[in-house]
């Protein structure tokens, strides 16, 4: 199948996509919805194969780098589902203890995609460790169709708590500094805005990549650092942001936000057509920057 460029798909098929990979639409809608719009020389299944991950374009760092070594760990979460699994990396030669950072998956488990964020972290000389809200189902399934309707199905609450588990996990690791960051996707950038608030004696800096703020009253707790990315074309995320932002004001929180230009929620995901590689270079190369400072 040929390949698509971004600027080939109408904005109206990334905001269906959206709907659909948040459950306010479900597949076959999305799929009529896309099958109305006119492409010029593009198929429906051109377009709908672009729109969804595929994880072989994702791997920008191998399960078998010498610089890394990834195994899978287990931790208690006593008020979420009981025990947690999740996938730790760490740096394979190291000299002393590292600075540790939360990975946190989309709204559909623990996809290859956010495991190799997990090994970049881990590249850069950082403990990663990623865990999958859907273990207590059988863990990602394979795909993010099966994954999103599994992750839909969890109580929302204990999946939370599972992710402060894991957040005091990683903290107190032996081979940790004790200095902890959380960095999270979507679903996931809601997740670290809620650490940071739920959790500010765990967090020592968070980055939210297009995630929603923390619930309620709890969005006044957030103290540790806090570097916000987001796309430029996604309403429903960025609708949020003003009170988000006068909250952060409000209590002298240090924090820096940014919004990329023309890009997609997603534009991090390098497996879809969202993916936008200047922006997302851009602002990775910010996040690791402001860990090591923040993490040092």
């Amino acid at each position: 199948m040929p390949h698509i460029a971004p600027t080939q798909i109408p904005q109206q098929a990334f905001d269906w996509y959206d709907d659909y990979a948040h459950g306010d639409i479900d597949r076959r809608t999305f799929l009529s919805r896309l099958g109305s719009l006119s492409v010029a020389g593009l198929t429906l299944g051109a377009v709908t194969s672009a729109l969804t991950p595929n994880y072989a374009l994702a791997e920008q760092v191998s399960f078998n780098d010498e610089d890394i070594k990834g195994t899978y760990q287990e931790f208690e979460s006593p008020k979420g589902h009981g025990k947690g699994r999740g996938y730790l990396v760490v740096p394979s030669k190291m000299t002393s203890k590292a600075p540790a950072v939360l990975v946190v998956h989309e709204n559909r488990g623990l996809n290859p995609y956010v495991r190799d964020v997990a090994r970049r972290l881990a590249k850069q000389g950082f403990i990663a460790f990623a865990p999958d809200a859907l273990f207590p189902l059988g863990g990602y399934p394979g795909n993010d169709d099966d994954g999103r309707a599994m992750q839909r199905s969890m109580d929302s609450e204990k999946i939370d708590h599972d992710f402060k588990a894991a957040a005091s996990y990683l903290k107190q690791h032996a081979s940790t500094t004790g200095k902890l960051g959380v960095v999270g996707f979507c679903f996931g950038g809601y997740v670290s805005n809620m650490l940071a608030a739920a959790t500010p004696e765990l967090i020592d800096a968070a980055v939210p990549f297009y995630g929603t703020p923390a619930k309620g009253n709890l969005v006044k707790n957030v103290k540790a650092p806090i570097l916000l990315q987001f796309a430029e074309n996604d309403k429903r995320v960025n609708a949020t942001w003003p009170e988000y932002e006068a909250t952060l004001k409000a209590n002298d929180v240090k924090y820096k936000a940014h919004f990329y230009p023309n890009t997609q929620h997603g534009f991090h995901n390098d497996s879809t057509s969202r993916y936008d590689p200047k922006a997302a270079e851009l602002a990775w190369s910010r996040t690791l920057a402001f860990f090591k400072l923040h993490l040092a």
